[in-house]
């Protein structure tokens, strides 16, 4: 009896390590596979943030004036200084004119002007509205494709859909590192090298923060 009970507790033990070990791979692969193409985006923009000094950029800037039809200067009112969205039928025309997405951004109003910053990822916007004359001004700088990506990996100016999408990505990542670090465990004792590689991993950062970072 005690043989046989020793070999039911060996069977059980194994078939809970097998229910584990197949549970963790599948979380394993299912957020490498979702994190993928974010961690190879988010490493290669590392390395252009990391060298951003190195890294020469031409910004282009264009500008552009237009002339508010008497209907739009209109709609403008008499309202106060302060910050509000522009009405709904101004910021569709100046979209249409300027080829750009107004929507609902707040501007600051005064007394002789409204004006509009437009910022975004890799890009930097504003115009101006005199409210006498209704004369637009805009401008518009646009950094290349790194500086954008450079700003996707911030969460730079890129809204809430974005920073929704770094929140997802990261708790992905963290189910990924946490799933490779109980696989790890569990292989441990086939992989003699497994400890003193993680602690490594730990010691080799930890060090430079502590005794080179000035």
């Amino acid at each position: 009896m005690p043989a046989s009970s020793s070999h039911r507790d060996a069977t059980a033990a194994q078939q809970r390590r097998g229910f584990w070990l197949r549970t963790l791979h599948q979380w394993h692969w299912i957020s490498s596979a979702v994190c993928l193409i974010g961690m190879l985006v988010f490493a290669a923009t590392g390395l252009t943030l990391n060298h951003a000094s190195r890294i020469e950029a031409s910004p282009e800037v264009s500008n552009r004036h237009l002339q508010l039809p008497p209907a739009m200067q209109q709609a403008l009112g008499d309202r106060e200084d302060g910050n509000a969205p522009l009405p709904a039928g101004v910021a569709r025309w100046l979209s249409e004119e300027l080829s750009v997405s107004i929507g609902r951004r707040p501007a600051e109003w005064s007394a002789e002007e409204i004006y509009l910053s437009m910022p975004g990822p890799g890009a930097d916007a504003w115009l101006s509205i005199d409210r006498e004359s209704g004369a637009v001004e805009y401008e518009s700088t646009r950094r290349g494709w790194i500086a954008y990506f450079n700003d996707l990996h911030k969460g730079r100016n890129t809204g809430p859909a974005w920073s929704w999408f770094i929140d997802v990505f990261a708790v992905a990542c963290l189910v990924f590192c946490f799933t490779g670090l109980f696989l790890l465990q569990l292989h441990a004792r086939q992989r003699r090298m497994t400890w003193p590689l993680v602690g490594l991993g730990l010691m080799i950062p930890l060090l430079i923060a502590l005794l080179l970072i000035h």
